[in-house]
């Protein structure tokens, strides 16, 4: 596993040691981590699902192990966390049918029992990691404070950030990633919370702490989950005293039948918005303009027919779906597509392998605008169906209709695009170079 850190995917570029660069499918690959995706395309071990190479292009490899699913593969390898030597083995669900229904049956497949978390290596999320009947008390109370109505009062704010962030970037080449999609989803999320936005990089920071496997140590992870804690206890404490118009007083002050929250599980809420509501968000940009900058003449479609902006928003949740894995454990046994899986096993459900499965959308591989998408679970289904996809989705109507009032035409830039490859979770990007042509605006 550690040879395979030469990819630079990974931002490890003085592991290269000098060694000669070679450009392949928009990713930067040593001569060594180069050979090792050849050898990884030839043989596609279920072992390799969670490696550097699967977690930055992960389609060839559900592709070619998707009949044999559920598969039993390696989540993480040994000596990553202190504690955890031997590799950390997991059930990959890659049918649509199979994630339809782990997704849907929060009984047999429980959100509450994570190793990664009983182990300390991450906090647990509130609402992602609860089953009912807490599951069931908790969005109650935050369905209260988190509403299509508060959001909706946000969109001309959206609006003016999205327009300042590109009032900032100029003619030159310019990475989209670190310069638009991550700071808007941190700007809106602080908004909505209702702390300083100019601190986005700090909140990015400790999101990332808390997300990636690959590129922190479990020390700095707990430094900057303590930080992070602190900092929203702090805010909570103020809103108590004195209330504002925002998120957390909102969820301070929500009552359901006599129920408030206590101030842990506020706590919880503000790390679970400020990581699941900007890492979805950032992502779901970066792939959105990936993909969009390689269809010119989608793109002119597009500016002349902004009703299919929505469109166009979907089938990218589908064809390059933001999360690309989220845990469960069995509860029971339970048979998946003939294989038994036994009682308290750890399983990872797959959504982007899911979401490009021909059984559940024919020609899969193809990116389509006439698609009936109404049944894809990029944001999950049943009881966890993720409670930012609205605020998601009009972030991304707002970016891609601002992108395209401004800019006539999109180019790949020189330097190549990264995926990040720090934490199996997410399929995004690290860096996306594009060269913006502002034409006469």
């Amino acid at each position: 596993m550690n040879r395979v850190l030469g990819f630079v995917g990974e931002g490890l570029q003085d592991t290269l040691k000098g060694r000669r660069l070679i450009r392949r499918d928009r990713l930067i690959l040593s001569p060594w981590a180069r050979r090792k995706a050849m050898e990884l395309s030839s043989n596609f071990s279920p072992d390799d699902l969670n490696s550097p190479v699967a977690i930055a292009d992960p389609y060839p490899f559900f592709r070619h192990l998707r009949a044999r699913s559920p598969v039993n593969y390696i989540h993480l390898p040994g000596g990553i966390f202190p504690g955890i030597d031997e590799p950390m083995r997991a059930w990959g669900l890659l049918k649509y049918e199979d994630v339809y229904g782990a997704l849907r049956d929060h009984d047999t497949f429980s959100s509450a029992h994570n190793p990664l978390i009983e182990k300390g290596v991450v906090p647990p999320l509130v609402l992602v990691n609860d089953d009912p009947l807490r599951h069931s008390r908790l969005r109650r109370l935050v369905n209260k404070a988190f509403t299509l109505k508060r959001i909706e009062t946000l969109e001309p704010w959206i609006a003016g950030i999205a327009s300042e962030l590109l009032d900032e970037i100029g003619t030159e080449e310019v990475d989209t990633i670190q310069s638009y999609a991550m700071p808007l989803p941190v700007k809106v999320i602080a908004r909505l919370l209702g702390i300083p936005g100019e601190e986005y990089v700090t909140f990015k920071r400790w999101s990332d702490a808390t997300l990636s496997v690959t590129t922190i140590t479990l020390e700095e992870r707990m430094t900057n989950i303590q930080e992070m804690m602190a900092y929203f206890g702090k805010m909570a404490s103020a809103r108590r005293s004195q209330g504002a118009e925002d998120l957390i007083t909102a969820l301070v002050e929500a009552e359901v039948e006599g129920e408030s929250l206590e101030d842990w599980e506020i706590l919880g809420f503000c790390l679970l918005l400020l990581i699941a509501g900007n890492e979805t968000t950032t992502n779901l940009l970066g792939n959105i303009l990936n993909i969009l900058v390689d269809r010119p003449d989608l793109w002119q479609q597009l500016r002349e027919n902004r009703g299919l902006v929505e469109h166009v928003i979907e089938e990218t949740l589908r064809y390059e779906s933001p999360v690309r894995e989220l845990l469960r454990t069995t509860t029971r046994a339970v048979e998946m597509s003939g294989i038994k899986i036994p009682q308290g096993e750890t399983v990872g459900i797959f959504y982007g392998a899911a979401n490009r499965d021909p059984s559940g959308f024919p020609h899969p591989d193809e990116f389509r605008l006439d698609r009936d998408l109404r049944q894809h679970v990029a944001f999950g289904m049943g009881i966890h169906y993720c409670l930012g996809a609205p605020l998601a989705r009009v972030e991304a109507q707002i970016t891609l209709n601002t992108f395209l009032d401004r800019f006539p035409t999109l180019r790949r830039g020189s330097a190549p695009a990264v995926r990040q490859t720090a934490s199996p979770v997410v399929f995004g990007f690290q860096h996306l170079p594009l060269l913006l042509d502002k034409g006469g605006y």
